[in-house]
């Protein structure tokens, strides 16, 4: 039908939806959280003008800005539609509830629209109402319409052809049923796949740290596994819930990078109002199992969940607060372990684990460095380090490590081990072992050879691997 080339179909002007149709993401969530993730306080006033409405409260969101255009996620067979349409020779309309100052950046980056219908701060531009104003602009059956929802069902009505695109399965059959003539362009399959790779499973693996007070006590037994399982488990779903509240903030940053970019809240494929009830459920069965543990653990959680809040806000673009910050959400982890198994940390195991986690924080930021040009003077996007300052940070890198092998090696000849181990003496291994390694990290991290976190490096990389399990048998051994 689109393919016709005759005078009548060529002056059909064909009309494009924009959120969920055009681009794969709603344009007002995308602005609202980018606002939130700069000037939040100012997000929760802006929330105060939906007393007057969706318009009113598009148009106070679209005051303080706009999404990256630039780098939203599109739906390819729309833009092909789009093009095959101007090569007819056809006008090309916008027509969106999305703000209509957004819908001009859009217009303007693709430059292809012949004209905007959009909200304006008074009349919020969606169903009924956008049928009305296509009515008015082109006359019933006067237009082809490319939409996704089920709002735009009169607006499909009145056009001459009903194209869908973007809608799910079991919107696609609300709408055949409504409407058997539309045309379906592309139906999205949906997979629970996204929404289970949004909670980041494989950073689960750094909540071991958890156990590491009861072994670091010697205290095996049944009970004490049950409970690090369950602290665990809570752990997890909490962090999960906060990395989803890290992409969702982090949107308009992980779009521009080489690896973030394909995140599912990133790429489009988990809406932003789905990752709100993703969170919410999963924070909801963190806080019910933390329930089952001494509450000093739920204390805990709620601090990680402060501290993890106020990193993601503000700061992570501090110089060096960032990654003293990020060092204690690692070791938070062992705090946690401590409270719920009520195992007292020893200041011994409380430094080695402050500098062994920065040093694996300052890794994490070098290798983020690592991907600026050469002769790059800007800072890293919602960082505070230029390209010029990696030299420090390496050195600072290997100081770090090298610092945490020297606690270690202090508490070896500390009178505290013997209580513990009956060959001390072979602790020394461990600190052999974690100098190879450390060094080896932080020569890899210099060659760019970093790709990943580095505790995810540390699980997935052979030979950090076997200098693990050799740590293990030396602990077993000296017992």
């Amino acid at each position: 039908m689109l393919d016709q080339r005759s005078t009548a179909v060529t002056d059909i002007p064909l009309v494009v939806d924009l959120d969920g149709t055009l681009i794969k993401v709603d344009s007002l969530h995308e602005a609202y959280v980018q606002l939130a993730s700069t000037k939040p306080e100012l997000a929760l006033r802006v929330l105060f003008t939906l007393w007057h409405g969706r318009a009113a409260f598009k148009a106070a969101v679209a005051d303080h800005g706009a999404p990256d255009v630039e780098s939203i996620p599109v739906n390819e067979s729309v833009l092909e539609v789009i093009k095959q349409a101007k090569s007819d020779g056809r006008r090309v309309y916008l027509a969106t509830a999305a703000d209509r100052r957004f819908a001009e950046a859009i217009s303007s980056f693709y430059g292809f629209f012949d004209g905007i219908f959009a909200t304006d701060g008074e009349i919020n531009l969606k169903g009924k109402a956008k049928e009305v104003r296509l009515l008015n602009a082109f006359g019933a059956h006067g237009f082809d319409y490319i939409g996704n929802d089920l709002s735009d069902i009169p607006v499909w009505q009145s056009a001459r052809t009903a194209l869908v695109c973007g809608a799910p399965p079991r919107v696609v059959r609300i709408i055949h049923k409504e409407l058997p003539a539309a045309v379906v362009l592309d139906v999205p399959a949906f997979s629970l796949r996204p929404y289970f790779l949004s909670l980041r499973p494989h950073q689960w693996i750094k909540n071991v740290l958890i156990a590491l007070p009861a072994i670091a006590a010697h205290d095996f037994n049944i009970s004490i596994l049950v409970t690090v399982l369950i602290a665990f488990v809570s752990f997890s779903l909490g962090a999960s819930g906060v990395y989803l509240v890290n992409d969702m903030l982090d949107v308009p940053h992980d779009r521009t990078h080489a690896r973030k970019r394909h995140r599912p809240i990133a790429a489009g494929t988990v809406p932003l109002s789905h990752a709100v009830i993703l969170l919410g459920l999963v924070a909801s069965l963190s806080i019910a199992l933390a329930f089952m543990l001494p509450w000093g653990f739920l204390a805990v959680l709620i601090a990680y969940f402060g501290l993890s809040m106020c990193y993601t806000l503000y700061l992570k673009r501090k110089l060096m607060i960032d990654v003293v910050a990020l060092a204690a959400l690692y070791g938070i982890r062992v705090l946690a372990g401590g409270a719920a198994t009520t195992t007292i940390l020893s200041h011994w195991l409380v430094g080695f684990g402050f500098f062994i986690f920065l040093n694996l924080a300052l890794v994490k930021r070098v290798t983020e460095m690592m991907t600026l040009p050469q002769d790059s003077v800007e800072k890293i996007k919602g960082r505070g380090y230029r390209r010029a300052d990696l030299q420090t940070m390496t050195g600072l890198t290997a100081a770090a490590g090298f610092v945490s092998v020297l606690v270690l090696a202090l508490y070896i000849n500390s009178p505290e081990v013997g209580a513990l181990y009956r060959h001390p003496e072979l602790l020394w291994g461990i600190c052999v072992i974690l100098v190879y390694w450390l060094g080896r990290v932080c020569l890899l991290t210099g060659r760019g050879e970093m790709e990943q976190d580095p505790i995810l490096f540390a699980v997935t990389d052979r030979i950090s691997l076997l200098a693990g399990l050799l740590v293990i048998a030396v602990f077993l051994v000296a017992l």
